[in-house]
């Protein structure tokens, strides 16, 4: 690779030493990928997926990066936050509060009944990103991955991807 000037490579010269890091088989850069699967028992869940996600990492055999973790579906979503069901309970209220079930969303016009759900996942958000750092989980205190389920009893997927070196 040829390095010019006004690459991007010469303005953030620490790019090139972390993403084109050549070992004896090629780039140091790896990528694992894990899918989770889901189906609630509950309309509304929230699921601690914190140790699946362990679990995804130590699979990997990465010690330095970070993890990609997203909800696979429109009515889903993904946040870190603490794991004290307090909490959890004023998570579910707050996102009723604003995006209430059964309202006369305009949605409902093409013969759907989740209007509320597709809200609920854009104000959760549908990924997180996680460092890694010495192969765990960099993360403050009480901090934990959950899965939000909006429009649960039926079939869906979380996916897991970890990359880094």
């Amino acid at each position: 690779m040829e390095i010019k000037k006004g690459n991007v490579f010469t303005i953030f010269p620490f790019l090139l030493s972390n993403v084109y890091n050549k070992t004896k088989r090629g780039y140091s850069m790896k990528f694992h990928t894990k899918y989770l699967w889901f189906n609630t028992t509950k309309h509304r869940e929230y699921i601690n997926i914190t140790r699946d996600v362990e679990q995804a990492l130590e699979e990997s055999g990465i010690k330095e990066g970070m993890i990609l973790v997203s909800a696979m579906h429109i009515t889903a979503g993904i946040y870190v936050n603490d794991a004290e069901s307090g909490l959890i309970s004023d998570i579910d209220k707050w996102l009723e509060e604003l995006a209430p079930f059964n309202i006369d969303y305009n949605h409902h016009n093409t013969g759907e009944t989740n209007g509320d759900s597709h809200l609920k996942s854009l104000l959760i958000g549908h990924e997180v990103i996680i460092p890694v750092t010495n192969s765990r989980l960099d993360f403050g205190p009480w901090q934990q991955v959950y899965y939000a389920e909006f429009d649960g009893q039926r079939r869906k997927r979380v996916l897991i991807k970890v990359m880094g070196e």
